[in-house]
């Protein structure tokens, strides 16, 4: 045999055998964090449900997804196993000590600057209309000036 075609096969079987090694390792650390799940631990599903444990069994586990309501899932529904703090933090949105995030206001009032400062008139509207802009340049008659250009040798109509 030639070394030309034994060198493509042995890289391929050295990439597929990288490839199936990466997946069986992130299995296996799903498999362990599935297992470190006990009840009252918050979770978040493959579907983007968030529960907190109630009881686990070999393969299924029973999820409260509101107070006093219970779900029956399948362990490897489960997506994620979240710290407390970061389960009430996303669910119940209480900030962590020390958050230095900024705050996101739910309307623009805070993005268009103080009261009366967005037209002369002090009625805080801002003018969107042609006439509140500036005025068109007049010619020697006195009407406007046609800026219309005609074809592509930029000769007045």
């Amino acid at each position: 045999m030639d070394i030309a075609f034994l060198l493509p096969l042995l890289i391929l079987i050295g990439f597929m055998f990288l490839m199936t090694r990466s997946a069986k390792k992130k299995q296996q650390q799903a498999m362990q964090m599935r297992d470190q799940m006990q009840p009252g631990t918050g979770v978040r599903t493959i579907g983007g449900m968030y529960a907190r444990v109630k009881e686990v069994g070999d393969d299924t586990v029973t999820l409260e997804v509101a107070p006093g309501m219970h779900a029956l899932y399948a362990k490897n529904a489960v997506g994620a196993v979240l710290e407390d703090e970061e389960f009430d933090r996303i669910v119940h949105g209480a900030h962590a000590e020390g958050d230095d995030a900024p705050v996101v206001p739910d309307d623009a009032s805070t993005l268009t600057g103080p009261v009366g400062s967005a037209d002369e008139d002090g009625d805080g509207k801002i003018g969107l209309s042609k006439e509140s802009g500036p005025a068109p340049a007049d010619n020697a008659d006195g009407e406007p000036e046609d800026t219309e250009r005609d074809g592509e040798d930029g000769q007045k109509k």
